[in-house]
């Protein structure tokens, strides 16, 4: 595969589809799952005399849940995927942990 042939395949994997799911339908609700995609590459040629044309390239793709649009009723709401109310909560008790642990010590 040639360099440019590659730039063209990569360019066509990063779009929308890649990042936002197919929207499910049920009850009137609408969920469209979304994720984060980072992603990079390169390439390069050169032409030494041993060798006369060299070429290489490679790219990556890094996906994870972020979340789901919930359409309902007219109104879009946004889910994320991780629950920051456990998360807060939890972030609570360690703290609480910490301070009761320095008192104990003391």
């Amino acid at each position: 595969m040639k360099l440019g042939q590659l730039a063209s395949t990569a360019r066509d994997l990063f779009t929308a589809k890649l990042v936002y799911g197919d929207p499910v339908e049920r009850d009137g609700t609408v969920v469209i799952p979304a994720a984060a995609v980072f992603g990079g590459g390169g390439g390069g040629a050169g032409d030494t005399e041993a060798v006369p044309v060299r070429e290489g390239a490679g790219f990556g793709v890094l996906a994870r849940p972020a979340g789901a649009f919930v359409v309902r009723g007219g109104a879009v709401t946004w889910v994320p995927a991780a629950d920051v109310t456990r998360l807060g909560l939890a972030a609570a008790v360690v703290g609480l942990a910490t301070v009761l642990a320095r008192r104990v010590k003391s």
